[in-house]
């Protein structure tokens, strides 16, 4: 019988989707999910992208330029310069998601067997995507006793070998809501310089910063040009997550040149969701404010209510919109499928993601979940009120 792949094998499952089976009988049983396990915000996804594509007359739905329409990556430089990062249409490169963005960018810059330092917990797939590539993880535990705050400077360098070819932050940061200051994007700013390393940025939760706090981006750092890699996405900005449309964006011209062979080999990122994405950056800046409005007001109920649980504790996220919990039980892989196989509340039960895979080094984040809030508020604490009650029956059986 044929074989599969060693990479398929360690290919990690998704910590996110792997308990979908068990929400999807629940629901045949006649439960009902409440999820907070994904990031699929209930946000409207803006009126101007979905009538661009409504109304559009197109005949033949052609390829698209490799590296994406010109008038749409001139667009996504004028988007940037208005938050004061100045780039031009030649360091972008439009992607099918912010996923290719970053596995192009592992690509470009990294052989098999070279090693990416990431910030724990992080975005799941990350592993998923050094995996395909053949690149080896090596994790930097930050801490929700400090909110998941960058790690000491000094602790990184520890960790620097000859293999080490770039770091990888996620700023504001998927699952921890953390957002980095700019006096911590320049410490690894100059750590990168000093050890001539990449330094990528997944920027996708750019626009949902908190309280009057400012994202601060790594193109803006003076002296970086040839070291910095933004990762970006329409996916959370405009609530298009099914458009799959994100960039690559880099000044260095190396960088895009060679990123810009591995788009040719996937030959050209979708038409229709480019002119959908095209005409997002027309949404007007009311749009964000009262999204940014409704995600504080989502954060603050339920991390009082999270809060208001025995043995728990919680991070307060300064963007996006999660938060990583800690329970009072030993595995919250068993706690969220026992949630799903044998639990309800009034017919009702929730189905969460353990943290568990969004670390690297086995072991951490065990008895931790991460909880996206981006469900109405009156669902978000009825979702706590069930956590609640779940926990004291889980841990007294």
């Amino acid at each position: 019988m044929p074989s599969i792949s060693e990479k398929g094998r360690q290919m990690p499952a998704s910590p996110i989707r792997k308990l979908v089976p068990y929400a999807e009988a629940a629901k045949k049983r006649g439960s009902h999910v409440i999820h907070l396990n994904i990031g699929q915000p209930d946000i409207k996804t803006p009126k101007v992208a979905l009538d661009a594509v409504r109304n559009h007359n197109i005949e033949v739905l052609a390829y698209s330029m490799t590296e994406g329409s010109e008038i749409y990556r001139e667009k996504i430089a004028a988007y940037y310069a208005k938050k004061d990062i100045h780039v031009t249409a030649k360091d972008i490169i439009v992607t099918t998601g912010g996923s290719e963005a970053l596995s192009f960018a592992m690509g470009t810059i990294m052989d098999a067997e070279d090693e990416i330092i990431i910030p724990e917990p992080f975005y799941a797939n990350y592993n998923g995507f050094a995996t395909a590539a053949g690149v080896k993880v090596v994790p930097i535990a930050s801490s929700i006793d400090t909110n998941f705050a960058l790690p000491p400077i000094a602790e990184f360098e520890k960790l620097i070998t000859p293999q080490t070819k770039a770091i990888l932050i996620c700023n504001p940061g998927n699952p921890t809501g953390y957002l980095y200051s700019k006096e911590e994007i320049e410490q690894l700013a100059t750590l990168v310089k000093k050890h001539d390393l990449f330094l990528i940025a997944d920027e996708v939760y750019r626009e949902f910063t908190y309280e009057g706090s400012q994202h601060y981006s790594i193109l803006q750092v003076n002296g970086l040009e040839e070291h910095a890699i933004v990762v970006d996405s329409v996916s959370k900005r405009y609530s298009m997550c099914g458009a799959r449309i994100g960039c690559i964006v880099s000044k260095n011209r190396e960088v895009i040149q060679t990123a810009m062979k591995f788009a040719q080999a996937r030959l050209s990122p979708p038409t229709f969701a480019q002119i959908a994405s095209e005409a997002a950056l027309e949404t007007p800046q009311e749009y964000f404010d009262e999204v940014i409005e409704e995600y504080v007001s989502r954060r603050n109920i339920l991390i009082s209510e999270l809060k208001q649980l025995e043995g728990v504790k919680v991070a307060v996220p300064q963007g996006a919109f999660y938060c990583v919990v800690e329970l009072p039980v030993a595995d919250a892989d068993d706690f969220a499928q026992w949630l799903l196989e044998k639990f309800e509340m009034d017919g009702n039960t929730v189905m969460v993601a353990p943290a568990a895979g969004f670390y690297a080094t086995p072991g951490l984040g065990k008895n931790q979940i991460r909880i996206a809030y981006v469900l109405e508020k009156d669902q978000l604490v009825k979702a706590v009120q069930i956590l609640g009650r779940a926990l004291k029956e889980y841990n007294a059986k």
